[in-house]
């Protein structure tokens, strides 16, 4: 019997390989509506936060405040930069090995709803997750580093969340799985992560430092045979 009852995933770089197709979209578009930026210093003041979040920063740090004309650009560079999105590697077999084990398992993500969908689709894990994909949207617009959305998602598997291991590979989304209750595991396994992210992820309360899926597996005791 393994010392948890569900897992709780974050989505992008989790179980899609996202950031750099965000960031890519990011950086292009502020440098189009008047704040050049490295690609570099975004993802470290964006990686894991909403898109509030990464407003706010943007204008505590740079003065810079989005214009009526960013957000459409944004949203519709998003959407057709999310259609063509591949799993991380492994990612699929650890939900298909979740499964045959009986663990139940849920998405936690801060996207906006329609483009965690359409992230879970393009990358061929939606099926696998099927309901149990949530956003900031189902507890009131509060995303991660608040707790709530994992509080949220374990519940709705029936599953008391401190018997939760989260499996995050940022800060915000870590800091809201150990503000939970659960057990944090973080997972390095995309193109994005930063050398320190391992320092920065113990710092914050987890238990485990894996480097890929198959390390995930083997961690919460569903290793597969391929």
């Amino acid at each position: 019997m393994p010392p948890f009852e569900g897992v709780l995933f974050d989505l992008d770089g989790v179980l899609v390989d996202s950031e750099h197709l965000a960031e890519g979209v990011w950086v292009r578009t502020l440098a189009e509506h008047g704040l050049p930026i490295a690609a570099n210093e975004f993802s470290h003041l964006a990686v894991g936060q909403t898109f509030p979040n990464v407003l706010l920063r943007l204008q505590e740090l740079h003065g810079w405040t989005a214009t009526d004309a960013f957000l459409p650009v944004l949203e519709e560079r998003f959407n057709q930069a999310f259609h063509d999105l591949p799993a991380i590697q492994g990612a699929q077999d650890t939900l298909l090995a979740l499964r045959a084990a009986g663990i139940p398992f849920a998405v936690a993500s801060n996207s906006e709803r329609g483009r965690l969908h359409l992230k879970l689709r393009a990358s061929g894990l939606a099926e696998l997750v099927g309901t149990h994909a949530y956003d900031p949207s189902w507890v009131g617009g509060r995303g991660k580093p608040h707790p709530e959305l994992y509080v949220f998602a374990a519940a709705q598997l029936g599953v008391d969340v401190t018997r939760c291991v989260v499996v995050e590979d940022s800060v915000p989304g870590g800091t809201a799985g150990v503000a939970a209750g659960a057990t944090l595991f973080a997972l390095l396994a995309a193109g994005h992560i930063h050398p320190d992210s391992s320092a920065q992820m113990q710092a914050i309360g987890a238990a485990r430092v894996l480097r890929s899926h198959r390390e995930l597996q083997e961690a919460l005791g569903v290793t597969t045979s391929a």
